[in-house]
């Protein structure tokens, strides 16, 4: 098979998820990129600006988690906690469509320091994959320790995945003549070798070791120490900034290994104001949550 080689585009294109990969160091990835899609999304409702950075990053990264599926299938981002921000629901459906909703208590929010790591507070974050068809749902579930989205994450992949992940959220607001426009971005990058072989593991804790002993540890292999470093260097100005392209920035990280990008997919927020749509909303929870949601907290869908 013959790879074209070419020059990173510099047209900037919103609203995408771009796949890629850097098969020289095995690893694979996905850029999202969210402009009007999510100014849209979030300009529907009146949330306060914590709570729509805090929405943002949520649809960001369910649009990175769930643009694995194939058509028709249905990826869900679900949190419930004690902090201010009691729930964030995204719902996103294959291959483009993005929903979210927040419920919030806005005294709380008011009282808070304004750190989004500090909205969700203690609870769980549940990702709920539907593939379709007949095809059965898998749910995996992390805990929310004041962590904030983006480490949720991380953990959610250690734990429950067992692949080497990296994630990346930003969001941000721009100013253009029109007003205030909100941006947001993310980045996921993952080591997939062909050879399993390469992913090596410590099989046990060694429980019986004297107090204050190191662990035994695995030296991670070396094309994943190189990627995960090269895409740790992303800055959260640079997954929002409206001049620059996607492509231009996975050459920046990945130029001197050589990067592969792949046909983007576009999205779109897409509002099930209906009836129906609410209803199907509400039957894809358990009825003891649904009996929950019922209260005098504000919140907010699109």
């Amino acid at each position: 098979m013959t790879v074209l080689e070419r020059a990173a585009s510099a047209e900037v294109v919103d609203d995408i998820v771009l796949p890629f990969a850097v098969e020289s160091l095995s690893t694979r990835g996905r850029l999202v990129r969210l402009g009007p899609a999510i100014d849209q999304l979030l300009k529907r409702h009146d949330y306060p600006e914590a709570v729509s950075k805090l929405v943002a990053e949520a649809v960001a990264l369910a649009a990175l988690l769930g643009s694995t599926l194939k058509m028709n299938g249905r990826f869900q981002l679900q949190t419930k906690s004690d902090g201010p921000v009691t729930m964030l629901l995204v719902d996103f459906d294959a291959p483009s469509h993005l929903r979210a909703l927040a419920r919030f208590d806005r005294a709380r929010l008011e009282r808070a320091s304004g750190a989004g790591d500090d909205l969700l507070g203690h609870g769980h974050m549940a990702f709920t994959i539907d593939p379709g068809g007949e095809m059965n749902r898998y749910q995996g579930v992390i805990a929310l320790e004041g962590q904030g989205l983006e480490a949720a994450a991380h953990h959610y992949f250690e734990r429950s995945e067992q692949i080497p992940t990296l994630v990346r959220l930003a969001v941000g607001e721009i100013v253009t003549a029109g007003g205030g426009e909100w941006r947001a971005g993310g980045l996921v990058v993952q080591y997939l070798p062909e050879a399993g072989a390469r992913r090596l593991k410590a099989d046990f804790h060694p429980g019986d070791a004297p107090e204050g002993v190191e662990p035994h540890r695995i030296a991670e292999d070396d094309a994943w120490t190189e990627a995960k470093a090269r895409a740790a260097t992303t800055e959260a100005h640079e997954l929002v900034d409206p001049t620059l392209s996607g492509e231009r920035l996975l050459f920046r990280l990945f130029s001197e290994r050589g990067v592969r990008v792949y046909e983007p997919t576009p999205l779109a927020a897409v509002c099930r104001c209906s009836a129906e749509g609410v209803d199907a909303m509400l039957r894809s929870f358990p009825p003891h949550e649904v009996k929950d949601m019922v209260g005098d907290d504000d919140y907010g869908g699109a």
